[in-house]
């Protein structure tokens, strides 16, 4: 049976581009903002839009990275859960984008080849030092997406009122 499984791909999917009952997802709070704002940081304290997506990148790679081999490889402390703006804008935004799309779909894949069984299977997590059903990690993504795109959505509010973006 693939009924979570496929119920959870369609949720990550509705987040990044669908029809939600919240009015908004990835991206059309993405296509609000030119690329050159990307990286400004609207107040001391709260993250540019491009350190967010390229940390939602990492966190996503990393739920990848525990679906193929049990086991993951960056903890909260790692330098990569938030690069600064500067190693960021090396990268440019038009490749941090196309990451964060192709790590999306490649999550994506990687589920439709699961049964909903795998869900209640274990894998070993770095960051929290224990065993979780991968439920834990797939959903918790989900949350982790969502819990961002508010935070974009403020952002980018923000970014606008005060002609920053």
């Amino acid at each position: 049976m693939k009924y979570l499984i496929e119920s959870i791909i369609q949720q990550y999917q509705e987040v990044q581009n669908g029809k939600l009952w919240i009015g908004s997802t990835f991206t059309s709070k993405l296509n609000q903002v030119d690329k050159d704002c990307v990286f400004t940081r609207p107040i001391k304290g709260l993250h540019s839009i491009a350190e967010i997506i390229s940390h939602l990148t990492l966190w996503r790679k990393e739920t990848i990275l525990k679906i193929q081999t049990g086991k993951g490889s960056k903890t909260d402390d790692c330098e990569e859960n938030w690069l600064t703006n500067d190693k960021l804008k090396n990268v440019g935004w038009q490749n941090i984008k196309a990451e964060y799309d192709k790590t999306l779909l490649e999550l994506i894949e990687l589920l439709t080849t699961k049964e909903d069984e795998f869900l209640d299977e274990q894998y070993y997590d770095t960051d929290f030092k224990g065993f979780y059903k991968y439920d834990f990690v797939i959903r918790g993504m989900l949350h982790h997406d969502i819990y961002h795109l508010g935070q974009l959505g403020i952002i980018i509010k923000y970014l606008k009122e005060n002609n920053k973006c």
